[in-house]
């Protein structure tokens, strides 16, 4: 019997990615990032979509070409309905139904934050495979929650934040520092050589499994206003302890939860998704859980943690295994339930 090939398209927010599956072995991943969004120190939803617009073809076109496969071997498009900026789904959405038509192949809706899960399915010889059930920590710019995953259509939201993303925080407390966007890569390098203990910001003590990071910034903007008007190069030199201090304070309420989600359930195998999963801080923090809480951690590639459509796909390979498809009446939806 054939192994299917997916087609995976995603298109939640400034990246438009092409992506082509067999199986779970990913052929080729095509990821064009929108580089005008940093002129404006985040993402502009109308220009977005229309650089969506412009990318896809180019982007989808491409990725059938480093698959080494004709267009016609394609036995369903996978895309990401939501959840997301709404003009950008709109985009991914209507050219995967038009493509499914004009190929007469089946059509998978694929929920953004699934995708990020499912990133641990991807085929890869280097690292060992997630079983059921597990936890995952998914922290990216446009959410932060913890997943327990049953199995790979049983999984329950534990919590997320009520507010602010933590990648979120982390842009924009690097725009009140005058870094470029996205401002969490380079919050992240700055730390390597910076105190974390230096400066001390709060987080709200939440019962149970929720987050808040609005508070931080606010935190961080009256700090830096402070410490501006003592010293006008206050930023220039502390730069390093600042964002240290910034990510140990934003990476203990993630890791603090995460703790708390693993003595609630009792599950030991926990992995971490999204943009945020970059974080080499993070990574570090992760993989001593291993030895604190008896677990066994998962940690996804660099290439699958921020937006990409190798997770879509694999998402739609997973789908099209159990017969479950959508039909042409889907619409995106820029707010979308697992």
């Amino acid at each position: 019997m054939k192994t299917p090939i997916i087609l995976g398209i995603e298109s939640s927010c400034d990246d438009t990615s092409a992506a082509v599956i067999q199986g779970k072995k990913i052929l080729s991943n095509v990821v064009s990032t929108q580089k005008i969004h940093q002129n404006y120190g985040g993402v502009v939803p109308e220009l977005a979509s229309r650089a969506h617009l412009q990318n896809i073809i180019p982007v989808v076109h491409q990725a059938i070409q480093l698959a080494n496969i004709n267009k016609k071997a394609i036995d369903a498009i996978s895309f990401t309905r939501g959840p997301g900026l709404l003009g950008s789904l709109l985009v991914g959405t209507s050219f995967a139904k038009s493509l499914s038509m004009s190929l007469n192949v089946p059509l998978i809706e694929v929920n953004h934050m699934q995708g990020h899960i499912f990133a641990h399915f991807i085929e890869d010889e280097s690292k060992e495979n997630i079983s059921f059930p597990f936890l995952c920590l998914t922290v990216s710019g446009g959410h932060t929650q913890i997943v327990q995953v049953n199995d790979y259509f049983n999984m329950e939201v534990l919590g997320e934040t009520l507010d602010d993303a933590a990648g979120e925080a982390f842009d924009k407390i690097g725009k009140i520092l005058g870094l470029e966007y996205p401002a969490g890569p380079t919050i992240d390098k700055l730390s390597q050589n910076g105190d974390k203990d230096k400066f001390k910001f709060p987080l709200p003590k939440l019962e149970g499994i929720k987050f808040s990071f609005s508070g931080i910034k606010t935190s961080v903007l009256y700090f830096i206003q402070k410490e501006l008007q003592k010293n006008p190069d206050f930023i220039k030199e502390n730069l390093e302890d600042i964002c240290a201090s910034v990510q140990k304070t934003i990476l203990s309420s993630l890791l603090d939860k995460l703790k708390l989600a693993i003595e609630i359930t009792g599950i030991k195998n926990v992995a971490i998704a999204g943009g945020v999963s970059a974080n080499s801080e993070l990574r570090r923090e992760i993989k001593k859980l291993e030895l604190e809480k008896n677990c066994k951690t998962f940690i996804p590639k660099f290439e699958y943690t921020t937006d990409n459509a190798a997770m879509i796909a694999v998402v739609g390979s997973i789908k099209y295994e159990h017969n479950k498809f959508s039909d042409l009446k889907t619409i995106a939806t820029a707010r979308y339930k697992m």
